[in-house]
């Protein structure tokens, strides 16, 4: 009886024992095959530091690698911009209209095609919608600035959203007296504007579009001169906090400055931004061919194409037509033929007022830097019919591209590779720590880099391996710390660099790195005193000015009072109006200096000193003076 439950128990459960073994046969493999490797069988890269190509073929899971290329493709790889000085002066400027119409017409035509656009002197909203009209496809958004009695003049347009726009004023910006200049009564200052144009979150180009106050007057005469250092300060400090939050920087317009002065100077010593165009051709001019700095470098003078393609020379040069005297203006119009100017006409007057500045972004979150890759001069075409050119300036054009970190080397080459140095740390004007890429470590990669173009012979085998293997990890250092878009500080033979090698969308860097600083560029204590000398200068002139203004208003009251007791005891009806009429009207003149002599001149004096302070303040920060007095007071000024 227990023998039959014991068969049919084996009858039954066999194929069922067979079916389980199969499926193990099967499953098993799959599961195996399928399980990732466990930490201790492979321990793989770094994760956060790297992100080899080959590596990431044999883990297809990464994170980095994902995030990494996710990143890519959700911003554009380049950004082209362009900065213009409209000349939209309403009832000043000559053929406003129909000059701007043609510049929104030949913006939309651009090739390349503008993503980013700075207009100033674009002052009445008719023209401003006029060239949103014509670019209203490729630039979908806009900002048009309001700022001062007849608005500042300045506008953005863009390619990607706006989320953010602000308008500061500069605090040092002219004269109310100098009416007829008009800079105090437009209220100069720079736009801002966030733009968004990818969907990560440091994909953020902060746009700074400014017009700085004119210089009416040159050398030890140039007044303003004060107020061009100021408004380069305040520019510095909006830089630098663009670039503290991690956002690609963009500073574009009329800087009113040539290169390398002390103006243009202080924006790249105090922000992490570079003139792009000096970044490909570390050789261009730094003013006019009559300027002392220029006639210093011993070149000879250039010719109208020569400033144009080498020198950036945008503003001032023959091919200019509004440049030209009227009686070589009257050689154009409608159905009158083409006037052209030779390129091998001599240039004395062409210089370069016009700035795009940019910086790298943050390359951490970006997992790469924005590089300088065209800068170009634009808009010299003429209007169709009017023969004229657009604008008394050309445009400034420049397009940034996008350069991804390089895949680090394989572990077996790492081994090989010197660990580079942490980058040094510097202090800012604000005395707070910004990290500054050490001058050591470029110096050896770019010494390393010509060594493998020319070799020791005796340098062993290994040397030479060590040296190659360092010089093919230079860009990725470079680009860690903005590299390509610092300043040249010696500037190569005229025609001896090549800028296609130097490209950064090349593969060699070496050409390209050794055409730029490997820091930023040297601000010494020196300079700082230039700069305390001119507000200093400056300084008592407005006291001057201010006490004089003040004596002429109670003047002008103790002369009206005595016209008007002439007035009462004077027979003669005919002069006593004129006493009385010549009394109101000095009256009416003093009480205008009283009230600029107790409101604009004590308001200007108040930011110059907050100015004068904040340079003293930076200037005792680099260790090049005593730091001033944390609880200054108004000794010379009774406040209210």
């Amino acid at each position: 009886m227990l023998e039959r439950p014991q068969s049919l128990c084996r009858d039954t459960c066999a194929p069922a024992r067979k079916t389980f073994l199969l499926l193990l046969l099967v499953l098993v493999p799959v599961l195996l095959y399928q399980s990732p490797p466990s930490a201790a069988s492979d321990p793989g890269p770094d994760r956060s530091a790297q992100c080899d190509s080959g590596w990431e073929e044999e883990h297809q899971g990464s994170s980095v690698c994902e995030e990494i290329y996710t990143a890519m493709e959700a911003h554009p790889t380049e950004i082209s911009v362009v900065t213009l000085n409209c000349w939209g002066l309403r009832y000043i400027s000559k053929l406003r209209r129909e000059r701007l119409s043609e510049i929104g017409r030949q913006l939309a035509v651009a090739n390349p095609q503008p993503q980013i656009v700075a207009l100033q002197e674009c002052w009445t909203q008719e023209d401003y919608k006029s060239i949103r009209r014509e670019t209203r496809f490729i630039l979908p958004y806009g900002k048009f600035y309001h700022s001062g009695a007849f608005g500042g003049g300045l506008a953005i347009l863009s390619k990607w959203p706006i989320e953010e726009s602000s308008m500061f004023r500069y605090p040092l910006n002219g004269r109310p007296t100098a009416f007829w200049r008009g800079d105090w009564f437009v209220g100069k200052g720079v736009a801002h504007a966030k733009i968004r144009y990818g969907s990560g979150p440091k994909h953020v180009v902060e746009v700074f579009n400014t017009h700085t106050h004119a210089p009416y007057e040159h050398g030890p005469n140039d007044s303003y001169l004060c107020h061009r250092l100021a408004q380069a300060w305040e520019m510095s400090k909006l830089l630098r906090g663009a670039a503290e939050r991690g956002h690609l920087v963009l500073a574009l317009g009329d800087f009113n400055m040539i290169p390398l002065s002390l103006e243009q100077r202080i924006i790249t010593a105090h922000s992490p931004v570079r003139d792009t165009w000096r970044v490909l051709h570390p050789d261009s001019s730094v003013g006019p061919a009559d300027h002392p700095a220029e006639k210093a470098r011993r070149r000879p003078i250039p010719t109208a194409e020569f400033n144009i393609q080498e020198n950036g020379a945008a503003s001032d040069g023959p091919y200019n037509t509004w440049r030209w005297s009227k009686e070589q203006q009257k050689l154009l119009g409608p159905g009158k033929p083409e006037v052209t100017i030779p390129p091998d006409t001599i240039d004395h007057r062409g210089k370069r007022l016009d700035y795009i500045l940019a910086s790298s972004g943050d390359v951490a979150a970006l997992h790469g830097s924005w590089v300088v890759t065209r800068t170009a001069v634009g808009m010299m075409m003429r209007h169709p019919e009017l023969g004229c050119s657009l604008s008394d300036h050309f445009a400034m054009e420049a397009t940034l591209t996008f350069h991804p970190l390089s895949p680090t080397p394989s572990t077996n080459n790492l081994s090989s590779l010197a660990p580079l140095r942490p980058p040094t740390k510097i202090l800012s004007s604000n005395n707070t720590a910004i990290p500054r890429a050490d001058s050591e470590i470029i110096t050896d990669s770019l010494r390393l880099a010509s060594k493998e173009d020319h070799p020791d012979p005796s340098d062993d085998a290994d040397s030479r391996l060590e040296t190659r293997t360092m010089s093919t990890h230079i860009p990725t250092y470079a680009l860690q710390n903005g590299t390509f878009l610092h300043i040249p500080s010696q500037p190569s033979p005229r025609g001896s660099v090549d800028y296609t090698r130097s490209s950064p969308t090349s593969k060699d860097f070496t050409i390209h790195l050794s055409n730029t600083d490997e820091s930023a560029p040297a601000f010494p204590s020196s300079a700082y005193d230039e700069i305390l000398a001119v507000v200093q200068k400056y300084d008592r002139r407005e006291r001057s000015q201010k006490a004089w203004r003040g004596r002429h208003f109670f003047a002008s009251v103790a002369i009206w009072v005595a016209c008007l007791v002439g007035a009462w005891f004077n027979p003669h009806r005919y002069v006593s109006f004129i006493l009385i009429l010549v009394s109101g009207l000095w009256l009416v003149v003093g009480t205008i200096d009283g009230l600029l002599s107790l409101l604009f001149f004590k308001s200007e004096l108040r930011a110059l000193k907050e100015f004068q302070w904040e340079v003293m303040n930076a200037k005792a920060s680099i260790g090049g003076g005593v730091a001033p007095p944390q609880d200054e007071g108004e000794n010379d000024d009774r406040s209210w």
